[in-house]
C-alpha cells in the first residue's frame, strides 16, 4: 500500500537488525512500525535531556525574592 509519508533508508548492523526484528515480532508489528516507534522514543528522550538542561540552567539563576507570587500572576 503506497504512503505519502516520507521514508528514510538506514543501514544497520546485523545484531541490531535482529534485535529490532525480535521486538517487532513480539509486538506483532512490522519492522517499519517498530523502527518508527523506536525513533519517536529516542527523540522524546533527547527532548527530555535538552529540557532538563534548560531547567537546570534556569534553577541556577533563580532568585526567590524576585519570583512572582501566584496572586501576581493570576
Amino acid at each position: 500500500m503506497p504512503t505519502k509519508n516520507p521514508r528514510i533508508n538506514v543501514v544497520i548492523e546485523r545484531p541490531l537488525y535482529e534485535a529490532v526484528a525480535r521486538l517487532a515480532k513480539k509486538d506483532g508489528v512490522s519492522l517499519s512500525l517498530k523502527m518508527r516507534d523506536l525513533v519517536k522514543e529516542a527523540l522524546e528522550m533527547e527532548e527530555d535531556v535538552a529540557l532538563s538542561a534548560f531547567a537546570e540552567g534556569r534553577e541556577k539563576t533563580f532568585k526567590k525574592g524576585k519570583a512572582l507570587k501566584h496572586e501576581e500572576v493570576w
